[in-house]
């Protein structure tokens, strides 16, 4: 799940870690309120959506005046941001966050987040931050500095402090740079977040460190330990078909493809979409149905894509095992096509639990089906069919 900047930074600023004063608002009016409450002459306007990329795409803003804080809220207010994380439509901004502008004499980034190859969590850091940050990491990736920690035991001050000091974080930052790293280490295992970037760190005129930008992403799997951060979920930026599939125990995405996609199991999901890809076909959908998710949950999932009309053909990539079993899909497709009364032309395959019983059921109960032996294979006709 992912927060808002000022969510963020409301969460870190109560661990100790300094960020500007600030407040959100959601009208012109209350924009001039609160730049009126902070104070100051310069002041940083922020569209609240849940993409990255807003500052390239106009969606921070520098004012001078509260005169023009109020103009700025109101061109933002209302308006639909598009930014290289979001679809070409982008996302509409309901709100914008004020806080006082900061001049900043280096900018420096800082994340923390898992390293799957490692295994580990990663404190990441780099010399200079901003906003073309991934650019640069791609022309110099080592620029990079990594110091790396697991969930038992954050990293010592020594380890810090030596991590600071390849920052450039020396003499009368060091401390501060320790003790605002341990923070955001301890942030990290406490929220079960799974990404937590500050960018940029600034380091103001006056010698001190402070979060200009915050992006956190909290393990929905997780949200069960902290009903304080599950209130904070913004249903109006999620997707109604991907909320819907989350209260049903699915993992959804929608995407702008024709085949619809049916998989148990996140890496099954994303190799299924890889070999769609290859063999010429375009998924309409990412779906990851959970272990916990039961026939008629599944059979939701399965009923959006039935209920799209650009869906040409369903693709069932399932692998039974643990406690979700082939046959257990078998009764969700059945379920869905009774429920949508469309019939689109499903291309299935199956391996592990119950497989062969599974593939017995799809023509027992006379779904209209393909069988596919392999993933290859079962690729190869969905794209088939949808191409007509």
């Amino acid at each position: 799940m992912n927060l808002h900047e000022f969510q963020a930074k409301a969460i870190l600023e109560r661990r100790g870690i300094p960020v500007p004063v600030g407040q959100v608002a959601w009208t012109p009016d209350e924009a001039v309120s609160v730049a009126g409450e902070v104070g100051g002459a310069d002041f940083a306007v922020k569209a609240q959506i849940l993409a990255g990329g807003r500052g390239a795409a106009g969606g921070v803003k520098i004012a001078h005046s509260v005169g023009a804080v109020r103009d700025i809220a109101a061109a933002m207010l209302g308006s639909r941001l598009v930014t290289a994380q979001t679809a070409a439509t982008g996302r509409g901004v309901r709100r914008v966050y004020v806080e006082q502008a900061l001049q900043c004499a280096r900018e420096i980034y800082v994340g923390v987040l898992i390293d799957r190859n490692a295994g580990r969590i990663a404190l990441l850091g780099a010399a200079r931050g901003g906003d073309d940050i991934e650019e640069r990491l791609r022309r110099e990736p080592e620029s990079l500095q990594r110091l790396y920690f697991n969930g038992i035991e954050p990293p010592g001050d020594d380890a810090l402090r030596q991590f600071a000091a390849t920052l450039s974080l020396t003499d009368g930052l060091s401390d501060q740079a320790v003790a605002l790293f341990g923070a955001l280490a301890r942030a990290f295992v406490e929220l079960d977040a799974s990404l937590i970037e500050v960018n940029p760190l600034c380091v103001t005129g006056d010698g001190r460190l402070v979060a200009l930008d915050v992006k956190m992403t909290v393990d929905d799997n997780a949200l069960f330990r902290h009903p304080e951060l599950q209130v904070l979920r913004d249903e109006d930026e999620i997707d109604a078909l991907e909320l819907e599939a989350q209260r049903h125990d699915l993992n959804f995405v929608r995407m702008d493809g024709d085949i619809g996609v049916v998989v148990n199991g996140a890496g099954l999901a994303l190799a299924t979409h890889d070999i769609l890809i290859d063999a010429g076909g375009r998924p309409a959908n990412f779906m990851d149905i959970r272990t916990t998710a039961m026939s008629q949950q599944i059979a939701k999932g399965i009923g959006m894509l039935l209920a799209d009309p650009t869906v040409k053909a369903i693709l069932v990539n399932v692998h039974g095992g643990g406690m979700t079993s082939c046959d257990t899909i078998v009764d969700a497709i059945q379920m869905a096509v009774r429920w949508s009364g469309r019939k689109a032309p499903i291309v299935f395959r199956a391996a592990g639990q119950n497989a062969e019983h599974a593939t017995w059921m799809m023509s027992d109960r006379r779904i209209a089906h393909d069988v596919a032996a392999d993933m290859t294979a079962a690729a190869r006709r969905a794209v088939e069919i949808a191409k007509g």
